[in-house]
């Protein structure tokens, strides 16, 4: 773990691999422990330089008022652009997860010469908040569910990883490894303050940023090479939305898993075999 002044922030990041390899840059989706380390290890022993990072607001990297943020989502875009070229050896193969996969995409429509290939997993096209009409939203009796909770003691770790598994229970994930990351990225997290907490464990940051102009309309104009990774039971962000990033970005894989919502450790070995094929 260090820590990376870039684009007027500072960015927590994790290293795995060959510092000289081909660099593979996993933008957090808040944090990095959204990207399994499973999936980073089969990576650096295929070759390649492996950093995961955190979002503003959320784990190592630094943070001000998730409730008002001072950034947009293109200063995240900017932010990704800017760790690729401070780690150097060439563009980067950047890959984003859920809001990092939102990330992603506009970092590579805004930056496309700062990376050499794009990996997007559970994600969609367009920002947080009501999706496209041709775009399935997200299932509406899970997410009643899932936001009709009681929210835990913030400054309890055990309560914070058992909300974090039942919620993994009603999104049909693994509710184990969701206590396990939970308890981890509480461990990470500057405070136990609400916000802090939701920025950090849910990524409500996102409820707040500036994510304008769309960009949806600009993926045909994409030319790196591209995987779609997505869970066939995701129902925060069901599979059409997926099959609508492969449609529209020219060459796009669609790998889709037997998952849910979150990447399993499971997956590591498939998803990074296809990565690395990019």
């Amino acid at each position: 773990m260090t820590r990376i002044h870039v684009n007027g922030t500072v960015l927590g990041v994790e290293s795995f691999g060959d510092r000289e390899a081909p660099l593979v840059l996993l933008a957090g989706g808040t944090t990095m422990l959204s990207w399994p380390d499973a999936l980073c290890e089969h990576l650096a022993a295929g070759g390649r330089h492996v950093v995961r990072y955190d979002l503003r607001d959320s784990g190592e990297s630094e943070g001000g008022d998730p409730q008002a943020p001072g950034y947009t989502l293109r200063t995240l875009a900017a932010d990704a652009a800017a760790l690729a070229d401070a780690l150097g050896g060439g563009p980067a193969h950047l890959a984003g997860i859920g809001v990092g996969g939102m990330v992603a995409q506009v970092a590579a429509l805004d930056r496309p010469e700062a990376f050499s290939a794009l990996t997007l997993v559970g994600t969609r096209p367009v920002a947080p908040g009501p999706a496209d009409p041709d775009l399935p939203e997200h299932d509406p009796a899970t997410m009643g569910r899932l936001f009709s909770r009681p929210k835990p003691d913030w400054a309890d770790r055990a309560a914070v990883a058992g909300f974090a598994a039942a919620g993994a229970e009603i999104l049909g994930d693994d509710p184990a490894a969701a206590r396990t990351t939970a308890a981890r990225i509480w461990d990470r997290t500057p405070g136990t303050e609400p916000p802090v907490q939701l920025a950090n464990q849910i990524g409500l940051v996102f409820s707040a940023l500036d994510c304008a102009p769309r960009w949806r309309e600009r993926l045909p104009a994409l030319a790196l090479p591209t995987l779609v990774v997505h869970g066939r039971r995701n129902r925060f962000f069901p599979l059409g939305n997926a099959e609508a990033l492969a449609r529209e970005i020219p060459g796009a894989r669609l790998l889709v898993l037997d998952a849910a919502t979150a990447l399993p450790a499971t997956a590591a070995a498939e998803v990074a075999e296809a990565m690395l094929a990019l």
